[in-house]
């Protein structure tokens, strides 16, 4: 976990050095959050590309198993009771189960222990067509529309799935504070902060995007060019 109001005392430093002007923290709050789901969505991309690249016997060196460690912390099991509870949408007099709101990207989902093929909008809807395609028990289908979970096992019904393995959305992060003589005092109340939910590894790297986002609503393009900058330079050493 990273620290907000370490973050955000350092951009505040970086942006002040020159004069190049002051952001507020509604505006630090609305970078924050762009930083933070800029560098968690990268996480995919970066897992997918690393996976065709031949791991070494180096466990700390192997980007893909660093990249591991930083979502692990995102992935999150839910049991049959947990999928029971989720709430209800009624489809073409179907009763399909809305995702929860901190739902990001499927992992596994499976229906009495078989693993469900999980299929896209077109093909799921194609695959009750024909019989040499049509799933079962032991073969069950899955899909994921907007909000919504479908999961077929040949039956022209839907089923619930009895386990999910997911990422979650990382919680939306928030420097507290307190006006004291006009002035913004840190908070670290947990009822009014959050904190970034990244890799400590990841402060820089926030510092960096958080500099970028700053720069084109200040209208600095020297803050702008020098926040892209450094993060291509960081990206670009984490790759090598």
């Amino acid at each position: 976990m990273v620290n907000i109001d370490t973050v955000y005392q350092k951009v505040l430093a970086l942006t002040n050095k020159e004069q190049k002007g002051y952001i507020t923290p509604q505006e630090f709050n609305l970078f924050a959050n762009l930083a933070q789901m800029e560098t968690f969505e990268q996480y995919f991309y970066d897992l997918n590309q690393f996976q065709r690249i031949h791991g070494n016997d180096t466990v700390h060196s192997d980007v893909d198993d660093m990249l591991e460690e930083k979502m692990q912390f995102f992935e999150v099991t839910h049991r049959a009771s947990d999928i029971t509870g989720y709430a209800g949408t009624v489809v073409g007099g179907k009763n399909f189960k809305n995702v929860p709101n901190e739902f990001y990207r499927v992992v596994r989902v499976e229906f009495n222990n078989a693993n469900c093929e999980i299929l896209n909008t077109q093909d799921f809807n194609n695959i009750m067509l024909s019989p040499l395609t049509r799933p079962t028990t032991s073969r069950p289908v899955v899909n994921i529309r907007g909000n919504l979970i479908r999961c077929f096992t040949g039956l022209d019904v839907n089923v619930t799935p009895t386990s999910m393995i997911f990422y979650r959305r990382p919680k939306i992060v928030r420097w507290g504070y307190v006006v004291v003589n006009e002035k913004a005092l840190f908070n670290p109340d947990p009822n009014v902060t959050q904190h970034f939910e990244l890799h400590l590894s990841e402060e820089v790297e926030l510092i960096y995007k958080i500099l970028k986002f700053a720069g084109i609503t200040l209208d600095k393009q020297v803050l702008m060019q020098g926040g892209a900058n450094l993060e291509v330079a960081k990206v670009q050493q984490e790759k090598a």
